[in-house]
């Protein structure tokens, strides 16, 4: 594989505060789900996987059902404060949606955790309804950011909107009927005009996004962080996710890219280790600087954080001390 001094060389993030966590290794954490069936089959498993990711009916039993079961029981417990809150104030009750956010660097796996969690919170009885959101669709269209001379740039917290995503998170937490977002073709890598993303006032929204722990431009500003309830940072070393972001475009390249569609079209017929050069090109020039300048600093504001090994198996759990 092609050098990758670039990643083995970056300025070490600064480590989690420990004594704000609970350190869980993984076979503690794992007992915390004994006696809890997997709602989940095998096909349903593999159906949810992402490209690249290795997620099978272990990880899901020993991992992300307690995390689930975890998610539900501050979900149910908020839920429960907002009826005392109001009873106490004599109003009628106005419990909203709860809220997760699903941050982490591009090939981590954060979308297919988001969409696991969205099928396993579903089967518990307090968390039924349960809708999933991306903050891709918040990007500005590939025009605008031509136009402001930022494509180069797609993915950085300056290509999205970031005012109508706290809107959007506004009028949901608000308890809003219906509320809609932009929808984001990754097929086109590009918001398609007039199409959307629904939500009907679910009892759970998890938005996943790179960008969605970042604090405020300024002091007077609202993070969209300020209207999550729990917050989940995929955390793994930058050398591992290096891998995973080449193994993840050679395997587009025989996938989505071979779509005459795709935007990406023009990668689906190059050779092996010239694909593997452009797979590290984007990462060094693009993903690898996000990482290190924007998503990963923001690790330590997360309720939670799942901390990966090589083979993208969850090796501990850092819960924040309540």
């Amino acid at each position: 594989m092609a050098d990758t001094t670039a990643v083995s060389d970056a300025a070490a993030p600064e480590p989690l505060a420990r004594e704000l966590y609970r350190e869980i290794h993984r076979a503690d954490w794992a007992r915390l789900a004994r006696g809890i069936p997997n709602p989940l089959s095998e096909t349903e498993v593999l159906q949810l996987r992402g490209i690249g990711d290795r997620l099978d009916l272990d990880e899901v039993r020993e991992v992300y059902l307690p995390l689930s079961r975890l998610l539900s029981l501050y979900a149910e417990n908020t839920q429960r404060l907002g009826a005392e809150e109001s009873a106490f104030l004599g109003d009628a009750n106005t419990t909203t949606p709860f809220v997760v956010g699903v941050a982490g660097s591009v090939a981590v796996g954060k979308s297919t955790i988001a969409r696991l969690l969205r099928e396993l919170m579903s089967r518990w009885p307090g968390t039924p309804r349960v809708e999933l959101v991306t903050t891709d669709g918040f990007l500005y269209p590939n025009a605008e950011l031509e136009r402001r001379g930022i494509m180069h740039r797609k993915g950085f917290p300056e290509s999205y909107d970031r005012r109508a995503l706290v809107a959007f998170l506004t009028e949901v937490k608000s308890g809003a009927a219906e509320v809609r977002a932009p929808f984001y073709s990754h097929m086109r890598y590009d918001i398609i005009p007039d199409a959307h993303v629904t939500v009907r006032r679910p009892d759970v929204v998890i938005v996943e996004g790179l960008n969605v722990l970042q604090p405020p431009p300024s002091p007077n500003d609202v993070a969209v962080s300020d209207l999550f309830d729990f917050s989940i940072y995929i955390d793994a070393d930058a050398e591992h996710i290096t891998q995973w972001f080449v193994d993840r475009f050679l395997a587009l390249r025989r996938a989505a890219f071979s779509n005459p569609n795709s935007f990406f079209n023009r990668f689906a017929d190059i050779a092996d280790d010239e694909a593997v050069t452009q797979a590290l090109s984007f990462w060094n020039d693009i993903n690898l600087p996000n990482l290190r300048e924007n998503v990963e600093p923001t690790r330590h504001r997360a309720t939670l954080v799942l901390q990966k090994g090589v083979d993208h198996a969850v090796e501990r759990v850092l819960l924040r001390k309540l």
